[in-house]
């Protein structure tokens, strides 16, 4: 029927296969999509390399975002139908040219957001959408830090974090990826390789620090993005693009009284009233103009490998997505 991109075992880029997929049948609350756009995300990568826990032993189909055109509906299913365009986000399963997924995790797709677009969105545009307003509710006049500015995740926060009226600081590695960040919504952005981010924030804050900070990078930054936040400030930590923050202890939120969060997507995916009304939230914030996606790299399935290799390179900005 069509075929899929499995990791053998935790590893590098080398445990990556092409398989083919046998006959796919649809479950009662399930639905059979034919990917047309398929989104890539660090997460993949957490879980190909084992920094994430596997939910089989081998052959663990990768990809955490979908976009595509239903097949085939089962027999409890209400609200989707053959032909409806849709997409969905979760954490495994999307690397193949058609997967079957509970019809709960999917929502339809409006006529202004196509697949190669949703596929660019619904985690990473989801991930923004809990994270400013689930994890901490960032108000009008709030001072936030966020690293990896100029990614898929940074440049949909700083769009829609500068709508909602936050001062917003960006941290980004290089001068071109920096004026990227820089056009898309933060007001400032710091080239972490020529310069201590953490002295940076504190000076643009007149030495209070920011009332928020999200860090997706983890051991290169943890230590100085707690120190960059306010007293009674929150740090909301989603990420390990750098690998995990090992040396944290309980007493470093002492420094500041600090709240700190380790929210995670899928809790909040899971709940079907949030993913409707943060879909739809996020498709008329697109879809008006108001967050603008850049989707920078394209790559052929088949090509999956080259894509982790890129992103882990640090040499995407943007969006990335895989074409069956």
């Amino acid at each position: 029927m069509g075929y899929a991109i499995v990791a053998n075992k935790p590893g590098g880029i080398e445990v990556l296969n092409k398989v083919v997929l046998g006959d796919l049948v649809v479950g009662a609350s399930e639905v059979l999509i034919c990917h047309e756009a398929i989104g890539i995300n660090f997460l993949d990568i957490y879980i190909r390399n084992g920094a994430y826990p596997w939910p089989v032993d081998k052959d663990l189909i990768l990809g955490s975002e979908g976009a595509g055109i239903i097949e085939a509906v089962g027999s409890d299913v209400r609200g989707l139908a053959v032909g409806d365009r849709v997409g969905y986000t979760l954490a495994n399963g999307a690397y193949a040219t058609h997967r079957v997924i509970d019809a709960g995790y999917v929502v339809k797709l409006p006529n202004s957001v196509n697949s190669d677009l949703a596929a660019s969105i619904m985690l990473k545009g989801l991930t923004v959408a809990y994270l400013i307003h689930d994890s901490y509710k960032v108000k009008p006049g709030d001072k936030v830090l966020f690293h990896a500015a100029a990614g898929g995740v940074g440049l949909i926060a700083g769009q829609w974090l500068k709508a909602i009226g936050a001062t917003v600081i960006g941290t980004a590695g290089g001068a071109q990826k920096c004026a990227l960040a820089m056009s898309n919504g933060y007001d400032h952005v710091v080239d972490y390789t020529s310069t201590d981010f953490e002295a940076e924030v504190m000076q643009l804050t007149d030495g209070q620090g920011v009332d928020v900070a999200y860090d997706s990078v983890g051991n290169d930054t943890m230590a100085r993005t707690i120190t960059s936040t306010k007293r009674h400030g929150t740090i909301i930590a989603f990420g390990q693009s750098s690998g995990p923050y090992v040396n944290f202890k309980i007493t470093d939120l002492a420094k500041g009284s600090y709240y700190l969060s380790r929210p995670t997507l899928f809790h909040f995916a899971a709940d079907r009233t949030w993913l409707e009304t943060a879909s739809a939230k996020l498709f008329e914030l697109v879809s008006n103009g108001t967050v603008k996606i850049s989707i920078n790299q394209r790559f052929p399935l088949e090509d999956v490998a080259k894509a982790h290799e890129a992103l882990t390179g640090r040499s995407t900005t943007g969006c990335t997505i895989l074409t069956p």
